[in-house]
């Protein structure tokens, strides 16, 4: 049978849009590869230096943990270890949260601006009221607090301005804005945690340091907590695993038992200035929360779900603390 000139016009188009099908199809399937979601894989070195910071964990364990008597210095060091590794647990609470989008990146900024602005208060309020037999400054707590906050706000603006004239430096694969705002959280954690290192071995230095000092570092231990929180809210939704954020996180705390040796050690020395240190860490952090987290969080979501959100952190980080010092 000899086929009319329209009957193979017909099938070479059956035959092209066939193709084309076909290819359409695997078009599809190529682009359904692309945009599934992207897998974050701890790093190597990440999950080394975990494993190697539980092994010296226990390797410098004092025998008997509860001190005697009077403390050891190994004793003072250790209590300040735990404190800075209980800081990690605060990326537990997100473990089951997946990937946030931009909505709930702005949430954790106020969650994190809620907690470190009940901080800066309990820091300013502990420097203000500091009473102890061995402070000798002739210069009211009150003051002493005062100046520290003052250079405290001095060096975080010294300090973003700075970063803000380098804008080519990152922070684990942070730059520009995410990365500025990284690396002042981070300092103020820190900056934070050398007073709390001097409260530790202020506090191991009394006559009855031996049960004070392992009550203020199970106070500060669980205090940290939330803290790591609010590093982990900071750092999780720009593409950090978990792991990573809790090694970030522990490592703002890391001034904590470096402190509390020699606060031990000279308690004399460290008292007369702590109330200037608990100002200074409260000054920096009240800033990068007001001025930094709250208008981040702010463009991300709107002014009413900011204000909720960063005043139900803000209410339920003073009851902990609340609680704490109850006890």
């Amino acid at each position: 049978m000899v086929e009319t000139r329209q009957q193979r016009a017909a099938k070479e188009k059956e035959t092209v849009a066939t193709d084309n099908g076909k290819t359409s199809q695997v078009k599809n399937k190529e682009e359904t590869k692309d945009v599934s979601p992207e897998v974050l894989r701890t790093p190597k070195s990440v999950i080394v230096i975990a494993i190697l910071l539980l092994i010296f964990s226990y390797v410098t364990m004092p025998d008997p943990l509860q001190p005697v008597g009077k403390p050891s210095v190994q004793h003072v060091w250790y209590y300040g270890w735990i404190t800075a590794l209980s800081t990690g647990l605060g990326v537990i609470p997100l473990v089951i949260i997946p990937d946030l989008d931009k909505f709930w990146v702005g949430v954790s900024n106020a969650i994190a601006a809620g907690m470190m602005v009940a901080a800066s208060y309990s820091l300013f309020m502990e420097g203000c009221t500091f009473d102890e037999p061995d402070d000798i400054s002739e210069i009211s707590s009150s003051i002493r607090t005062a100046i520290g906050a003052a250079l405290g706000l001095v060096f975080i603006l010294s300090t973003k301005k700075f970063l803000e004239e380098h804008e080519e430096y990152t922070v684990n694969g942070l730059g520009g804005a995410d990365a500025r705002r990284a690396l002042l959280i981070f300092l103020v954690m820190t900056l934070h945690s050398f007073s709390e290192g001097v409260g530790i071995g202020v506090s191991f230095g009394g006559s009855n340091g031996h049960e004070l000092g392992v009550f203020i570092s199970a106070s500060l231990a669980v205090h940290n907590i939330p803290e790591g929180l609010a590093i982990a809210v900071v750092l999780l939704p720009q593409k950090n695993t978990k792991l990573t954020a809790a090694l970030w996180a522990i490592l703002t705390s890391i001034p904590q038992p470096i402190m509390a040796v020699p606060a031990y050690l000279f308690v004399h020395y460290f008292i007369p200035i702590l109330p200037v240190g608990l100002g200074f860490a409260g000054g920096a952090m009240a800033w990068v929360a007001l001025f930094e987290l709250l208008g981040e969080a702010y463009e991300d979501t709107d002014m009413t779900t900011t204000g909720i959100i960063s005043s139900i952190s803000l209410a339920g980080m003073l009851w902990l603390q609340g609680i704490i010092d109850d006890r």
